[in-house]
C-alpha cells in the first residue's frame, strides 16, 4: 500500500471515528446523555428508545436516498453540522425540543454513518478493511472512555462540549476527503445488489439481530445492577472491548478467526452465568464486564468486516453498509425493549440469564448456516471456515455439476476430490503415492481451470455453482 493510499485510509478512519465517538458518548445510549437526564431528574426510557429508533431508520433508509459519492460526502458533512446545532438545547433545561432533537439527530446520524460506506470501500484496500473497521471501533471507544470519565466524574455539560468537539473535528476532516477517488471508482460487479447476495445478507441480518439482543439486555439489566460503581464503570466498561478488538485486528490475515466466534459465545454465556451467581461488588463487575464486552468486541469486528467485504457486490456501498449496521441497532433495540420489560417485571437474575442463554443457543444454530452462505459469497474471509468433509457421493456430485472448458485429467479429478474432503497436500501425496510438489502442481492446474487462486475460492466456486 503506497503512502497516498495509506494516508487516505487513515483520514477516512479518523473522520468516521469522530462521528462514531459522538454517537457512542451522546446519542446511542451514551453516558453524556444519561448524565444529563439524571442531572435534570428525567426518565431515560423514552429519550433513549426514540433516539435508537430514529438511528435505525436513518441507517436503513440512507442507501435508498444517497446514490452518489458527492451526495454521500455532503450527507456526512452537513449531518455533523446539523447534529452539532441540535446538541445545543441540551445545555438548557429539558423541554419538548430535547425529544425532537434526539429524533432528528438519530436519523441524520444514521444517514451519516451509512454514507461512510463509500469511503470504506474506496479509501481502504480490500485486504485492509478489517483493520479499518477495527481502527474505527478502537479509536472511537478510546475517545468515548475519556469523555465518559469527564461526564460521570466531572460535569455532564463538559462531557457534552467534548462530544460536540468530536463533531467539529469530524466536519473539518470530512471536508478534506477527496470525492475524486470515489467518482473514479467503478463497481467490481457492474451490477446492483444481486440475487446471490440477498440470502447471505438476510442471514447476516438475522444472526446479528439475534445475538445483539444480549447487548440490549446488557444495557438495560446488567449495567443498572452495577450503577453504584460509578468510578470504575466510567473508565473500565469499554476496556475489554478495545483489548479484544486489538487482538483480533493484529492477527495475521491468513489466521482463521472462526474459532473466536465460538469463544465469544462462550464468553457471553459466562457473563450471564456470572451475573446470576456473583454479587454486585467491584470484582464481580470486572468479571462480568470483561466477559461480556470482550465478546462484543469479537462479534462487532466479525460483522463489520463481513459487511466491509460485501461492499464489493454493489454499486451503492451506502445501502449495504447502512442495512448491515442497522441489524446491530435492531438487535440492541429489541434487547433494550426486552430488558425494560424484564426490569419492570422484576425478574430474578437467574431468569434473565436463562433468556440470554436461549438467545445464544439460537445463534449457535444459525452460525453454521451463516458460515455456509457467506463462504459462497466471500470465499476466503478470515472469519469463515472453508468447506470440508463431504462424503464421496457429494464430492463427485459437486465436481460433475461444474462444467469447465478445459476438463480435468483423471489425476486432477482425484486431487480435487481429496481437496473437497479436507485433505492437506501432504495427506493427498501419501494417498496417491506422489510427491507433495506434484500435488501442488495439480492443484495449481485445477485452480487455473476454475479461474480461482486458492482452495477456499475453489470450494466456494464449486458450491456456488
Amino acid at each position: 500500500m503506497n503512502r497516498m493510499t495509506r494516508n487516505l485510509r487513515i483520514l477516512s478512519v479518523f473522520v468516521f471515528s469522530m462521528l462514531f465517538a459522538w454517537i457512542l458518548t451522546f446519542l446511542f445510549e451514551g453516558q453524556v446523555l444519561y448524565s444529563l437526564l439524571q442531572h435534570f431528574g428525567k426518565q431515560t426510557d423514552v429519550y433513549i428508545l426514540s433516539a435508537i429508533v430514529a438511528h435505525l431508520a436513518g441507517l436503513f433508509s440512507c442507501g435508498f436516498l444517497v446514490k452518489s459519492p458527492q451526495i454521500a460526502k455532503h450527507v456526512m458533512a452537513s449531518g455533523m453540522l446539523i447534529c452539532l446545532a441540535f446538541s445545543i438545547p441540551f445545555f438548557f433545561a429539558p423541554s419538548v425540543l430535547w425529544l425532537v432533537a434526539l429524533i432528528l439527530m438519530g436519523y441524520i446520524a444514521g444517514c451519516s454513518t451509512a454514507a461512510w460506506g463509500y469511503y470504506l470501500k474506496t479509501c481502504t484496500p480490500k485486504h485492509e478493511r478489517i483493520k479499518s473497521c477495527a481502527d474505527v471501533l478502537i479509536v472511537s471507544n478510546l475517545i468515548m472512555i475519556a469523555i465518559n470519565v469527564v461526564a460521570i466524574k466531572g460535569s455532564p455539560f463538559i462531557g457534552l462540549t467534548l462530544s460536540m468537539l468530536c463533531l467539529v473535528v469530524g466536519f473539518v476532516l470530512t471536508c478534506q476527503l477527496p470525492v475524486e477517488a470515489m467518482i473514479s471508482w467503478k463497481s467490481d460487479t457492474g451490477k446492483k445488489v444481486s440475487s446471490d447476495m440477498r440470502k447471505p445478507m438476510a442471514m447476516l441480518f438475522l444472526f446479528v439481530s439475534v445475538i445483539t439482543i444480549n447487548s440490549g439486555l446488557m444495557y438495560q439489566v446488567i449495567n443498572p445492577a452495577f450503577e453504584h460503581l460509578t468510578g470504575l464503570v466510567s473508565w473500565y466498561w469499554a476496556v475489554p472491548y478495545i483489548v479484544a478488538l486489538t487482538i483480533m485486528r493484529n492477527l495475521p490475515l491468513r489466521f482463521k478467526r472462526s474459532i473466536f466466534l465460538y469463544v465469544g459465545m462462550s464468553m457471553i454465556i459466562g457473563a450471564f452465568i456470572s451475573f446470576m451467581l456473583l454479587g454486585r461488588g467491584a470484582g464481580d463487575y470486572l468479571i462480568v464486564d470483561t466477559l461480556m464486552l470482550g465478546a462484543c468486541g469479537i462479534f462487532d469486528l466479525f460483522w463489520w468486516s463481513i459487511i466491509a467485504d460485501m461492499l464489493d457486490f454493489s454499486e451503492n456501498p451506502v445501502k449495504i453498509f447502512g442495512i448491515g449496521l442497522s441489524a446491530n441497532v435492531f438487535g440492541v433495540l429489541g434487547g433494550g425493549v426486552l430488558g425494560v420489560t424484564l426490569t419492570s417485571m422484576q425478574l430474578p437474575s437467574a431468569e434473565v440469564a436463562v433468556i440470554a442463554l436461549t438467545v445464544v443457543c439460537v445463534t449457535l444454530v444459525l452460525l453454521p448456516l451463516l458460515n455456509h452462505e457467506l463462504l459462497i459469497l466471500l470465499k476466503n474471509h478470515a472469519y469463515l471456515v472453508a468447506y470440508k468433509g463431504a462424503n464421496e457421493c457429494e464430492r463427485e456430485a459437486i465436481i460433475h455439476k461444474n462444467n469447465i472448458l478445459d476438463p480435468l485429467t483423471n489425476r486432477e479429478q482425484e486431487v480435487l476430490e481429496l481437496i473437497l474432503s479436507g485433505k492437506s497436500n501432504k495427506a493427498i501425496a501419501e494417498l496417491l503415492f506422489i510427491s507433495e510438489s506434484t500435488v501442488k502442481t495439480h492443484a495449481r492446474n485445477i485452480y487455473s481451470k476454475y479461474y480461482v487462486s486458492s482452495r477456499a475460492e475453489l470450494i466456494s466456486t464449486l458450491l456456488k455453482s
